[in-house]
């Protein structure tokens, strides 16, 4: 299957009636929710990949009544480091994060750090965090129980809270889904099909009690779908009608199918309350697919290739974002800070958001050319690579440069390096000044928390786990 790009000239044209939009602030701020599937790749919903063997309705119609981005990009090739780079808008390399924790792993975002939650809270916003943290959490009383139970009861600090939220339902990591957190405790023990039923329940329950208030809202809705555990509820078993994707498990279709209606369910919620219109909704996924699932990109999750973090990557707001478009641009997950501190009308300041562009302008259609100038990607396993225009430069931990141009070879199948040494340098050359000033986006140079090697060795690195 040859990937063709949209041409974005058509996109311009197709929104030109937005252009005064973004010379002036969005009167009346916006509810703004983050849904954030785990491990749905690029190829598996429909709208994305019209050959898909899995059903998404819910997806495609959203995909349908918005933007469709079709080269966006998750900080990592993994979960926590995505995370991080989605909540801080900076690069999770800057802080050495690499692979994923654990239960008992140490918080990685510091309180004194600026976060989505904590900026929007700031200007008036209610805030939840409902769904899957993984991010590292400090245990009361060290380490109350096993990796994948703690006892009720037990107590966190320096979690969702303290970063920002207002309120936070969820649990530590896909290993441990039994173990239900909410606010700073652990509240209860559920069985691994009652854990995501669970979270869409409270989080239609915290968007009807929103609406009545006057406040704007800010939802992150992590899911764990379609990630392992592979646990449909019953309600779910048999009913996507879906050829299974993953061999080992026939149950991976429903899975998917259920985290699918659950956005439906969030959709139908601000559609009941009347909340729709002022709604900034985000759908995408924290990095690429377990398993391989869309032929032209390269590997899958993990990977330095396009296959470890190009990601499914929607957007819908009535009335600001036209239905049906699409969007050729490179953008990243961690652009979310900067977009929502436009969209409200304030100056990050200097030391937040040292990696996130705020994408308004590519939303309402007058970006003209892409926003961002270049965009760092990361491995599982402390490969870097940057993103300009068409090219790829890829740097391996075992000391080799490989760059691929996207455009002519999505697959990443012919290294181009030996033939055009210029464009090798002058990419490697942008690579080390984004290193060296602590920060990708204009602003006063900042210092990073690791030291970050591109000729082959990382210094600092964490990585726990890998999956």
């Amino acid at each position: 299957m040859k990937h063709k790009p949209i041409v974005a000239t058509a996109l311009i044209l197709a929104s030109m009636d937005l252009l005064h939009a973004t010379e002036s602030k969005i009167t009346k701020k916006p509810n703004i929710i983050f849904i954030l599937f785990d491990d749905m790749g690029y190829g598996q919903p429909q709208s994305y990949n019209a050959e898909s063997s899995l059903r998404t309705p819910n997806l495609d119609r959203f995909a349908q009544q918005g933007m469709r981005f079709t080269d966006a990009h998750s900080a990592a090739a993994v979960c926590t480091p995505t995370r991080y780079g989605i909540l801080t808008g900076r690069y999770p390399s800057r802080i050495g994060q690499f692979g994923v924790l654990t239960t008992f792993s140490k918080p990685i975002i510091p309180a004194n750090r600026l976060t989505v939650a904590s900026m929007l809270k700031k200007q008036g916003y209610s805030t939840a965090c409902i769904g899957k943290w993984h991010l590292g959490l400090n245990w009361v009383d060290g380490k109350p129980g096993t990796e994948k139970e703690v006892p009720i009861g037990a107590k966190i600090t320096d979690g969702p809270n303290a970063l920002g939220f207002d309120y936070f339902l969820g649990f530590t990591h896909a290993r441990n889904i039994g173990t239900i957190i909410e606010q700073n405790s652990v509240v209860s023990h559920v069985k691994p099909d009652e854990n995501q039923p669970l979270m869409i329940r409270k989080a239609i329950e915290w968007i009807d009690e929103r609406a009545k208030s006057d406040k704007p809202f800010f939802l992150y809705f992590p899911m764990g779908i379609p990630h392992e555990p592979i646990v449909p509820s019953a309600d779910y078993i048999g009913k996507s009608g879906a050829q299974d994707l993953v061999k080992s498990d026939p149950k991976y279709g429903d899975w998917l199918f259920q985290g699918d209606a659950m956005l439906g369910q969030i959709l139908e919620a601000l559609e009941r309350n009347h909340l729709a219109e002022n709604t900034l909704v985000i759908v995408t996924s924290d990095n690429g697919a377990e398993h391989r699932s869309y032929e032209p990109l390269r590997e899958s999750k993990r990977s330095i290739y396009e296959g470890g973090h190009r990601v499914p990557f929607m957007v819908c707001w009535p009335g600001k974002v036209k239905p049906g478009m699409l969007n050729d641009h490179t953008v990243c997950l961690n652009d979310l800070m900067a977009t929502a501190a436009e969209i409200i009308g304030i100056n990050l300041p200097g030391n937040a958001g040292e990696d996130s562009k705020s994408l308004l302008p590519e939303f309402l259609g007058t970006a003209g050319q892409a926003v961002r100038e270049a965009t760092v990607h990361q491995s599982a396993f402390g490969d870097l690579a940057i993103r300009q225009g068409p090219w790829k430069l890829v740097f391996l931990t075992s000391n080799q440069q490989e760059l691929y141009n996207l455009q002519d070879d999505l697959s990443e199948t012919k290294d181009l390096s030996a033939a055009n040494p210029d464009i090798v340098k002058k990419m490697t050359v942008l690579m080390r000044s984004y290193i060296a000033n602590g920060r990708s986006i204009p602003g006063k140079m900042q210092k990073n928390d690791k030291d970050i090697s591109i000729d082959g060795k990382l210094k600092g690195l964490k990585s726990e786990r890998m999956d």
